[in-house]
């Protein structure tokens, strides 16, 4: 399935977009590249609501750039949780072996989990939450890895260019 045009055409608005605004923040291309693959990999756990702080965590650790991270979370949104929630639950089912395959409501899923959390009622989490949860936990393991590399090598890439483009540009 190819996307029409117009529509290739503002994602790539986007993309230069996003490239442009972390080409601003202070750092090295290897803390701003890191700091957003951490952002974008995190958006594809079953974490909602955490993900920035997840982001900014272990962007921490590695030393990337914490602001990226917020810039890497932005890949989570109302768009793409309906292609990344089903598309983790089926592979940590997979690699769970878990013969279950009825419809999940998500919305009611994580509704359960806030209210759950915010109640301490703990018996919901363990009947309706965890049959859910744990595969998705699972199943977002490689996406985490692959979506972390690959945008990691993006920006780097992207960020190595801008810095040597502004080194040209102060010789002269």
């Amino acid at each position: 399935m190819t996307l029409p045009k117009t529509q290739r055409n503002a994602l790539r608005r986007y993309a230069r977009y996003m490239l442009l605004k972390l080409d601003k923040i202070n750092g090295t291309p290897y803390a701003i590249a890191a700091g957003f693959a951490c952002g974008a990999a995190i958006s594809f756990t079953p974490f909602v609501g955490f993900h920035m702080l997840l982001a900014a965590l272990t962007a921490l650790i590695i030393r990337g750039n914490i602001l990226a991270s917020a810039f890497g979370t932005v890949m989570g949104n109302p768009w793409t949780f309906p292609i990344i929630w089903p598309t983790i639950l089926f592979t940590g089912r997979l690699f769970l072996s878990d013969t279950h395959t009825g419809k999940v409501d998500f919305i009611t899923v994580f509704k359960k989990l806030g209210d759950a959390l915010i109640h301490f009622d703990f018996s919901v989490i363990a009947t309706d939450i965890w049959p859910v949860l744990l595969p998705m936990m699972i199943g977002c393991i490689p996406y985490y890895i692959i979506v972390w590399a690959l945008s990691y090598y993006l920006v780097k890439q992207a960020m190595d260019k801008f810095k040597l483009r502004k080194e040209r540009l102060r010789r002269v």
